[in-house]
């Protein structure tokens, strides 16, 4: 679940910061009042710990799929 939790925060992330590089457009920061406000600085932590959790992901060793 973790996982699955920090893959989505970590899409969100790419998403904002697409919107940024294209747009110049920050969208966590025009959803919940400024860069500066607690809770874009949140958001912008608990997608910075998703991306660092998504790390750990490179190195799992996978399961083979049982049928």
């Amino acid at each position: 679940m973790a996982d699955k939790i920090a893959l989505l925060l970590t899409i969100i992330g790419a998403i904002n910061w697409g919107l940024i590089g294209i747009f110049q457009f920050d969208l966590v920061a025009y959803i919940f009042g400024g860069q500066a406000a607690l809770l874009s600085r949140v958001i912008y932590t608990l997608v910075g710990a998703a991306g660092l959790w998504c790390i750990s992901l490179l190195f799992r060793d996978r399961e083979p799929v049982k049928d």
